[in-house]
């Protein structure tokens, strides 16, 4: 071996075999990083402790044609949809059976409507409020409405009919009256705005006091349900699609955040780790001519080796341990590399979360060794195949 050595190594070139390091190593660190980061990133969005929560999804039956009644969820559909892997909650709306007016005092002048007043199970709702609770014999109803129509009257309405804008907290302190009638009976209530909802697009009141109501005031309390709302992780999965689609489900239009953020962030991970599979590749190439430039410089001196009894294993023995030494030290380096680089936005992330992630460089580490093993495999068949075929070709 010692012998094949200064035989062979004369014409190493460090320079080359310099560059190959440099580039393979820029190319290794970019990876792991994306590769890292997609790791430690991934579990604030999907995980217990996700930045954004889970999503939900509004659910119906279309809508076939005109005139016709609207078609309600069976007991069978529901506990069939609840028992989907990806169903977190669900729950069902429950809408009022009575008429409901509503008015307010408006510049002197009083102003009624007719509403509807639609019910989800608490844990759906969006808004934090200690008013949110109704009990028989109150006359106040907590009500919950979208955000969306505060924004359309502030930056729409009120703005094309010179009229001032109002804000969240000026109409929590608006008195609405309420009046229900059905089954005979006749009944006034006060209405107070107790929070904005920017999940559910609809006016809501408590589940208590839609059970309450319906009984009270409807001729026939009919509780199928027309509309359910699910509890999901991703919108967007494949699955949850599929499922829909499947069942001849319609959901309403609502974009997924977790799911729209997953999807950026594994775009940028895919960029990332195609930009270092361009420095890999390229390395690999330097590296290949490199070791090509290097056999064809010792030509003469690998068949005369080979002719003296040497074998094809010993004669490539230099060449391997180049290239195992030099990926090796490429490993080492880069995953330190990607620890320092992952202890440095580690810490930007534990602020954004509130709480210290728990980012551990395994998925790098099992990465790169898969990553590493596989050049150095390549490389040492490359290796052998070429000085194979210089013997022959002798």
């Amino acid at each position: 071996m010692r012998l094949i050595w200064k035989l062979l190594r004369k014409h190493i070139s460090i320079t080359e075999l310099a560059i190959f390091f440099v580039a393979n190593l820029i190319g290794m660190v970019v990876i792991l990083s994306g590769i890292q980061l997609y790791s430690d990133v991934k579990p604030m969005l999907t995980g217990e402790k996700r930045l954004i929560g889970n999503d939900y999804m509004i659910l119906t039956h279309p809508v076939e044609r005109f005139g016709t009644n609207v078609k309600h969820f069976s007991d069978t559909e529901i506990e069939e949809l609840g028992n989907q892997p990806f169903v977190k909650n669900i729950g069902t709306f429950q809408s009022s059976q009575y008429e409901v007016m509503g008015s307010i005092v408006f510049n002197g002048s009083r102003l009624s409507t007719m509403m509807f007043f639609e019910a989800v199970p608490d844990i759906f709702i969006d808004v934090e409020s200690d008013a949110w609770h109704f009990e028989n014999g109150d006359k106040n109803i907590p009500i919950i409405i979208p955000r969306n129509y505060l924004n359309l009257y502030n930056f729409g309405f009120s703005q094309t009919q010179s009229l001032p804008q109002i804000t969240e907290d000026m109409i929590k302190r608006v008195e609405l009256g309420i009046e229900l009638r059905g089954n005979g009976k006749r009944d006034m209530y006060k209405g107070y705005i107790v929070g904005f909802s920017d999940r559910l697009n609809t006016i809501l009141v408590p589940m208590t006091f839609m059970e309450w109501a319906n009984n009270h005031y409807a001729a026939e309390n009919n509780t199928d349900a027309t509309r359910l709302i699910i509890e999901v992780a991703n919108p967007a999965d494949p699955e949850v699609q599929e499922y829909l689609s499947k069942q001849g489900y319609v959901a309403e239009d609502k974009p997924s955040e977790s799911g729209k953020a997953l999807f950026l962030l594994k775009v940028c991970v895919v960029v990332i780790v195609f930009i270092g599979l361009i420095f890999s590749i390229l390395s690999i190439i330097i590296f290949m001519l490199s070791i090509y430039l290097l056999l064809q410089k010792n030509i003469d001196k690998l068949n005369n080796l080979m002719l003296i009894g040497y074998s094809l294993g010993s004669v490539t023995a230099p060449y391997n341990i180049i290239t195992i030494a030099l990926n090796v030290a490429i490993y080492v380096v880069s995953i330190v590399a990607v620890v320092i680089i992952q202890s440095i936005y580690t810490r930007y992330l534990s602020d954004i979360a509130g709480y210290e992630l728990s980012a551990s460089p395994l998925t790098s580490a099992l990465s790169g060794l898969c990553i590493i093993l596989a050049i150095i495999l390549f490389n040492l068949f490359i290796i052998r195949r070429k000085v194979k075929h210089i013997s022959r070709k002798q």
